[in-house]
Formats: structure tokens, C-alpha cells, sequence
């Protein structure tokens, strides 16, 4: 894929049942992981953004830029 270096936001959600967190990318979508710890999220990350991006090359699709940050907000309701 060459020497591009790209920068991609992941969200980290604690998985209450199993433990440790599932990690999305939002772009590329559908990249998902999971790891125990922050440090084992982002080295999974960090390999699956690669080989998502490697099997969209070999096929000819174009590579996904993220071209605005996700926003993380919390917002209060009644229950």
C-alpha cells in the first residue's frame, strides 16, 4: 500500500458481559476489534485498519478518509 500514513479515530466501548472493550472505526466502516486493555485496542486497531485498507486496494476500491472527527456527546432523559 506504500508509505501513506493515516490517521483514523476508534471508539472504545466497555463490553460489560465479556470485559475489555469492542473497537469501531468509523472510517473505514464496518472495521471492528475488540481488546482487554486501551493499549491492546489500539495495537488491534492498528492492524485491522491495515488489513481492511490492503483488501480495499487489492480489489480496486478507493480508500476511505476520515475527513471530520467523530463526536462523542452525552445527553440526559428522563427514565
Amino acid at each position: 500500500m506504500g508509505d501513506v500514513v493515516r490517521t483514523h479515530s476508534i471508539v472504545l466501548d466497555p463490553d460489560p458481559t465479556e470485559g475489555g472493550y469492542v473497537v469501531t472505526v468509523p472510517a473505514p466502516p464496518g472495521c471492528v476489534t475488540q481488546g482487554n486493555t486501551v493499549e491492546e485496542c489500539i495495537a488491534r486497531a492498528q492492524e485491522a485498519i491495515t488489513v481492511y485498507l490492503e483488501d480495499l486496494a487489492a480489489s480496486g476500491e478507493p480508500i476511505p478518509v476520515e475527513k471530520e472527527h467523530p463526536q462523542l456527546l452525552q445527553v440526559t432523559v428522563a427514565a
